[in-house]
């Protein structure tokens, strides 16, 4: 008996220590709140030192936010056309261009000061942005809609929020900002971030708009010390990765008919700046294996095998695959995703040989976070 009970005291302090090694080790915690998804400081040195000629070039091409027109929030309920003609695939609605022209030009004007005071640290164009920002918040934008009556104003929310909330992680490492105004600010994204995600959570709604509400929540939660959204953030990317086939393919984006291919990107788009902002609190998601065995890296690599032979697709879908067009932000999540994982399928390096941008996630991603082909 004693023998036995030694044994039973022995395992069950075994799990205790094992358990205590698990919360170590996978704590959802915000840590800095200050982190933002890349280490804003390092970045900031390497690009005044620069000498790689794609960063030289993306650099050129930023905007300034001081000389791009301030941008007056809208105000009233949200309601703007669906993207598609019908259904979530096929001809583009015209209609919707002239409606979020004005939330694409605040991500634009944002993400430019952000970009701007990165390279430079000028006080002005972090200030710039930060007016930008604060002008929307005050104005409680972001808040006045209802997804079953409009569910493009739910999208344009989740990717507006993203973008600003990227950027404020990276503006409020300025120390001359007003600290009043960045609170001021940051309670406004959080409220805006809590309303998307209790939207969410009402919804059966699991494609690539989850995980861009993920990445919302996720980079909210940090900036505003809310673990509650960042564990959400979290909880999305795994179910994401949860999600993958066992070619690395994600289901609800194959279903996209002749914009699979598109889509599998689009979805990346917002999971692995997600992860980023995991991985800079201590939390290892680049890693995560769902109970299939398969990570982020198994979708990045059918990404790339699709775009060398787009003929896989059709274990998917019969259409031919829609690629001509593909804007700046096609490749731009492989930015953040080499600086984990610096070996990229044949076909996302050669679509990183000019420079990236998604205001959606920062706006200039070279700049942000810049890959530099390795030489053997």
């Amino acid at each position: 008996m004693l023998k036995s009970g030694f044994a039973t005291s022995l395992q069950f302090g075994l799990a205790l220590f094992l358990l205590g090694l698990t919360h170590t080790v996978t704590s959802e915690e915000i840590k800095n709140a200050k982190a933002s998804y890349i280490d804003v400081a390092a970045r900031h040195r390497a690009l005044t030192q620069n000498h790689d000629t794609r960063t030289a070039q993306a650099i050129k091409e930023l905007s300034f936010c001081t000389q791009l027109a301030p941008l007056t929030p809208p105000s009233g309920h949200m309601i703007i056309p669906p993207h598609y003609l019908s259904g979530g695939h096929g001809p583009i609605n015209p209609a919707e261009a002239p409606v979020t022209r004005l939330y694409n030009g605040f991500e634009h004007r944002v993400t430019a000061g952000m970009n701007q005071w990165l390279v430079t640290g000028s006080r002005q164009e972090a200030q710039c942005a930060q007016q930008q920002i604060d002008s929307w918040a005050q104005a409680g934008t972001l808040l006045d809609y209802d997804p079953k009556e409009s569910s493009q104003a739910w999208f344009q929310v989740e990717w507006t929020l993203s973008a600003v909330a990227i950027s404020e992680s990276v503006l409020l490492n300025e120390p001359s900002l007003d600290r009043s105004i960045i609170a001021r600010d940051i309670a406004w994204m959080n409220k805006v971030a809590h309303r998307t995600v209790e939207f969410d959570k009402a919804s059966t709604q699991r494609n690539n708009h989850h995980y861009w509400r993920g990445l919302a929540a996720t980079a909210v939660g940090v900036i505003s010390s809310d673990s509650e959204l960042f564990s959400w953030g979290i909880a999305t990317y795994k179910e994401a990765i949860n999600e993958l086939d066992q070619r690395g393919a994600l289901p609800l984006e194959m279903a996209r008919h002749e914009r699979a291919i598109h889509y599998q990107s689009f979805a990346l788009q917002p999971l692995v700046p997600l992860a980023a902002f995991a991985e800079r609190q201590g939390v290892p998601l680049m890693l995560y294996r769902s109970p299939s065995g398969k990570t982020i890296s198994d979708a990045v690599n059918f990404f790339g095998h699709a775009l060398d032979d787009p003929t896989i697709i059709k274990a998917y879908t019969p259409e031919e695959q829609l690629l001509q067009g593909e804007g700046k932000d096609f490749f731009a999540f492989a930015e953040i995703y080499s600086n984990y994982f610096p070996q990229l399928p044949q076909t996302v390096a050669l679509g990183l040989t000019t420079p990236t941008f998604a205001t959606r996630i920062g706006g200039s991603m070279t700049v942000i976070s810049g890959y530099v082909p390795s030489h053997p």
